[in-house]
């Protein structure tokens, strides 16, 4: 089925995901689980392993060379005017490849009933894939490399009764982010480092579509993550993704200028299949002519990782 049929407001779209993720979970089951807690990350909002708002150069899952390993994920985002459900499924194979789907539900609330919108849902289907090319994520005498990693993610959106106003704008219900991260964990200091360039036209994500008139182009957006280790099982770190601006500057998109996103988070594993991750993040301004304030709030991720 293409990608572009799969409509996600039907409960089949819906099983779908969750079949995915517990075929994911069975397949990687029966793997051996010898890397290094949380040296595989979390499950980004777009379903790659790294950090809650980036991808990391990491491969996700519990596998290292010659193993299959997977995750399944359920988050959550709660801002001031604005609520996203987020599901996801990873599969892994030899710490070097990596397939991911996450369902993304963004329910815009009060303000969707300030546009006369009531009850509108953004939502978005993506499909990730990572390859590692070089390096070694963990520091050791023989390794100062960095893990190097590129990685695609195709979107599909779906705005609901927003979508006339977004093909008006120009902006495409389709598209696809492209990305290359490096990831370094300095093991003796307890520190891990990462930066990834991504190639996008999404706004905000591409829940509200890709591109917009006269923004056809991609951009280059940088994305910076640092965590410390406080001990085996416990990690602190913050997060910075700089977003692009193409509906803002045109006359139909006044008020939909994109801020920058960012977060503080903790992540703790308290066994080695499952880790919890609490977040405060800052996404800045969305809609900014109805919601007026800063979008801060809440992120919670669960994860079951083989």
């Amino acid at each position: 089925m293409p990608l572009a049929d799969f409509t996600l407001h039907r409960p089949a779209a819906r099983g779908a995901v969750l079949a995915a993720a517990l075929a994911l979970v069975h397949a990687g089951a029966h793997a051996a689980t010898d890397k290094l807690l949380l040296t595989g990350g979390v499950t980004s909002i777009e379903g790659s392993a790294g950090g809650g708002l980036t991808p990391w150069a990491v491969i996700g899952s519990n596998a290292t060379e010659g193993q299959w390993g997977a995750t399944a994920t359920a988050s959550v985002v709660s801002t001031r005017n604005y609520t996203m459900q987020v599901q996801g499924a990873l599969l892994a194979f030899d710490d070097r490849y990596e397939l991911s789907i996450a369902r993304q539900d963004f329910a815009t609330e009060a303000t969707g009933r300030a546009l006369g919108l009531p009850g509108l849902h953004l939502k978005q289907v993506v499909v990730g894939a990572k390859l590692r090319l070089l390096g070694d994520a963990v520091l050791d005498a023989d390794r100062w490399l960095p893990q190097v990693a590129a990685g695609v993610q195709w979107k599909q959106a779906e705005a609901g009764a927003l979508e006339p106003t977004l093909q008006a704008l120009g902006a495409r219900t389709h598209g696809a982010d492209f990305y290359v991260s490096a990831t370094k964990l300095l093991l003796a200091q307890g520190l891990l480092v990462n930066g990834t360039l991504r190639a996008t036209r999404g706004n905000q994500d591409g829940l509200l579509g890709f591109g917009g008139s006269g923004h056809r182009r991609y951009r280059l957006e940088p994305e910076f993550s640092v965590a410390w280790l406080a001990s085996r099982t416990l990690a602190f770190g913050a997060e910075y993704r700089r977003k692009p601006d193409n509906l803002d500057p045109s006359p139909l998109g006044a008020g939909l200028k994109e801020d920058d996103w960012a977060d503080v988070f903790a992540a703790w594993a308290p066994a080695r299949n499952f880790s919890l991750t609490l977040a405060w993040v800052q996404l800045g301004r969305i809609v900014p002519a109805v919601a007026t304030r800063r979008q801060d709030g809440g992120y919670a991720s669960a994860q079951l990782a083989f």
